[in-house]
């Protein structure tokens, strides 16, 4: 049997390793490589090792097989190429927003948010729907992981010990960014992979936000009824903090930055990233005539040299595993599935499958077995595989960085102990998209390809 694939030499066929031991080993490989990845608390070991070594390994063994062998290697070279582009798109873009949010951070734009949360005054209760709402709003733009990081690290800074408070709280901060980066393309890597294989518009995703707002805030009913009541110890007297020269220019440039991604994306047919990286040549520039007129050095270098590396390099390993998987025909046999049963129990699934198994690679494997289902689902795919990873508090790169923030507060288990909450907002969130796509049809794709022109 084989797998076809198509490229610019038409369609190619791979053999179909899915059916053979080799392609068990790969299948192994795969499994026992994500084990560590998920295990990163245990062996403490950076999740990027383990997934760079997986995805890199079982391209290395494909390609000897195909060398052993003598097989065709023209549907290998696709599949190289395809996958290269993939993660080249998402990596440039997830680049230039972490170097926007570090240049961000570099100008105190963040830390003076700290500051009137700190002195706000507000008792616990306030502060848990505050947070709450900054992270489902914050998230769309500044993505779920750098969201929740920012507000855990909030969270911590009001209060040391009060895990009463600290954990329904970090547990609202985490669902509130997974449920904002549901609904636009920025918020969350899933969101991104699908908008960039053209699975919707833009405009299309931003009408998941009822689904995602109102999941999010049935949550966040449920657990507010466990906040206890009173306030932390108001901080006063402090210094204010400010924000640097530039600050407020930066934020008007990472709004220019995601509209240029978005209508290059709609309108020029250009990949996001290109817009991206066209904003962060504005940024750059500006930088630049800040340190010659005003003597006001941003060093944006500084802030590139930031970035988590880690983080890009964890996509490309995961990314080219699951590359591996589809070019070995896992993914094609997988994609039946749709075929077998109806697609939206099936996309529920993936939420549930997303929660125990990370979203990224499960919306990377939804992605490349493509299977025929109509843009409504599309939609449902996308949020459940980013509300779903909620569930469990590895089950997103929210909430795996929120533990490391809220080390001994935050755990598996106090997170467990909330988790039928999330589950009860997950399935009003599918509820809201099922009345809103398939019972009232409130989605504007012909008004979109109006706009467009596509």
């Amino acid at each position: 049997m084989t797998t076809k694939i198509e490229g610019a030499q038409g369609i190619v066929h791979a053999v179909d390793l899915a059916i053979r031991p080799f392609g068990w080993l790969l299948l192994t490989i795969f499994v026992v490589g994500y084990y560590f990845i998920a295990a990163e608390e245990k062996y403490h070991i950076n999740k990027a090792k383990p997934a760079l070594f997986t995805g890199t390994f079982m391209f290395m063994l494909l390609g000897g097989y195909y060398a052993v062998n003598g097989l065709d290697f023209r549907a290998f070279d696709t599949e190289i190429a395809h996958l290269i582009l993939e993660i080249a798109e998402i990596f440039f873009f997830l680049f230039v927003a972490m170097t926007f949010i570090e240049a961000l951070i570099e100008r105190n734009v963040f830390d003076a948010l700290k500051e009137k949360l700190l002195k706000s005054g507000f008792n616990y209760k306030k502060l848990f729907w505050v947070t709450g709402f900054l992270a489902f709003f914050i998230s769309p733009v500044a993505d779920n992981l750098t969201t929740a990081l920012i507000l855990s690290t909030v969270l911590i800074t009001i209060e040391k010990n009060n895990k009463a408070f600290l954990i329904p709280a970090a547990i609202n901060i985490v669902v509130a960014a997974n449920a904002g980066g549901a609904w636009s393309p920025f918020g969350d890597i899933t969101t991104l992979m699908a908008w960039s294989a053209g699975k919707g518009s833009f405009i299309d995703f931003l009408f998941l936000f009822p689904s995602a707002v109102i999941g999010w805030g049935i949550t966040a009913f449920l657990l507010s009824r466990f906040v206890p009541d009173g306030s932390p110890e108001k901080i006063e007297g402090t210094e204010p903090v400010k924000i640097h020269k530039g600050g407020k220019v930066i934020i008007g440039l990472g709004i220019f930055t995601i509209a240029s991604a978005v209508l290059g994306k709609q309108l020029m047919h250009l990949p996001p990233m290109w817009g991206m990286l066209f904003g962060l040549s504005l940024l750059q520039l500006y930088a630049y005539t800040l340190k010659k007129y005003h003597n006001n050095d941003i060093n944006i270098y500084k802030s590139v040299s930031k970035v988590e590396n880690d983080t890009l390099l964890f996509f490309f390993g995961i990314l080219a595993a699951v590359g591996a998987l589809h070019f070995a025909g896992f993914l094609n046999h997988a994609a039946k599935l749709y075929t077998l049963f109806d697609p939206m129990y099936v996309n529920m699934g993936v939420g549930f499958l997303s929660a125990i198994v990370d979203n990224v690679p499960v919306m990377s494997a939804v992605l490349k077995s493509s299977p025929d289902i109509p843009l409504a689902q599309w939609m449902l795919v996308t949020l459940t595989a980013g509300v779903g990873g909620s569930m469990i508090s590895f089950g997103s790169a929210a909430g795996v960085g929120v533990m490391g923030k809220l080390k001994g507060i935050y755990t598996f288990g106090a997170h467990m102990k909330y988790s039928w909450t999330i589950v009860v907002g997950y399935f009003a969130s599918v509820a809201v998209w099922y009345i809103q796509f398939e019972v009232l049809g409130l989605y504007i794709k012909p008004a979109v390809q109006a706009v467009t022109g596509h």
